[in-house]
């Protein structure tokens, strides 16, 4: 399965060099074979992991600011989006993951690939203890919990002045009501989703507990 499942032109606006795009190519095609023996991506997804994940991924190089160097990537999972945002974008990912077999999934990923990523077999509750030396410009999550608890989880990077960029479903309206009763955000930009038309990739600036 090769990225002709995306189209020319989205990866030349999403500016995926060819060299970048042979690295995610080799991603995917370890991703896929792992997915045979623990699961990595839902089932469903498999026929389409090119738009529902990497594509879903991509997505977010367009919204970081030029400078962008590097990112965190919270309850990482298979990489997606942090391993393939350093990938695509030529940024240092911090993957934060607690599974051991999808750690182990993770740094055989990073070994293939060559990227510029590290991970940190951890519980997000310990972050403040394994913050890297550079904060990064961007923390990210997929997936991963409400966004009244997944402030909590961030809020050692996001008071740091990382930015948060998180994927959010048809209910993130309802998820930053409820998260508004206990966390003060000093920006909340909402971005459509290139991937699903009930989906949301949400801007975080500046939050203080209320």
């Amino acid at each position: 399965m090769n990225a002709q499942y995306i189209s020319n032109d989205v990866l030349a606006r999403l500016n995926v060099s060819r060299e970048s795009l042979l690295k995610i190519e080799a991603y995917v095609d370890l991703l896929l074979t792992w997915q045979a023996k623990i699961n990595l991506i839902g089932p469903s997804t498999v026929e389409t992991v090119w738009r529902r994940h990497i594509l879903d991924a991509l997505q977010l190089l367009p919204l970081m600011h030029a400078k962008t160097k590097a990112v965190a990537d919270l309850g990482s999972g298979a990489g997606i989006p942090g391993l393939v945002l350093a990938l695509g974008g030529n940024l240092r990912a911090d993957l934060y993951e607690s599974n051991g077999k999808k750690v182990a999934f993770l740094r055989e990923a990073i070994r293939q690939t060559k990227a510029n990523a590290w991970v940190h077999q951890i519980r997000l509750e310990t972050l403040e203890e394994h913050l890297p030396e550079r904060i990064p410009d961007y923390v990210t999550a997929r997936a991963l919990a409400p966004l009244e608890k997944l402030l909590l989880w961030a809020e050692p990077l996001l008071k740091r002045g990382a930015i948060g960029l998180f994927h959010k479903g048809q209910d993130v309206d309802s998820e930053v009501n409820k998260a508004t009763k206990f966390w003060k955000m000093g920006a909340i930009i909402r971005h459509a989703s290139m991937t699903d038309s009930d989906g949301t990739i949400l801007e975080v600036k500046e939050i203080t507990r209320v």
